[in-house]
C-alpha cells in the first residue's frame, strides 16, 4: 500500500508507483513512517546506515 506515501525507487518502476498513488521522489533515500526506500545499489551506503539507525532506535509495541 503506497497510496499517499512518499518514496523513491529504481527508475523503471516509478510509473507503476505513481499509478498506485505514491509520491515518487528522486532522492537517494526516503523515510516515510515505517517505510524506507532507496533508488539503486549506488544508494546502499545511505540506505544501510539508515536501516541500522532505525533498528537501533525503534521501539517495540504489542500489536
Amino acid at each position: 500500500m503506497v497510496a499517499g506515501r512518499a518514496l523513491t525507487s529504481f527508475p523503471s518502476i516509478r510509473t507503476n508507483l505513481r499509478n498506485a498513488g505514491a509520491e515518487v521522489l528522486d532522492q537517494e533515500l526516503v523515510v516515510e513512517g515505517n517505510l524506507t526506500t532507496s533508488r539503486s545499489p549506488d544508494d546502499l551506503p545511505a540506505f544501510c546506515d539508515t536501516i541500522v539507525y532505525e533498528f537501533a532506535y525503534s521501539t517495540t509495541e504489542e500489536r
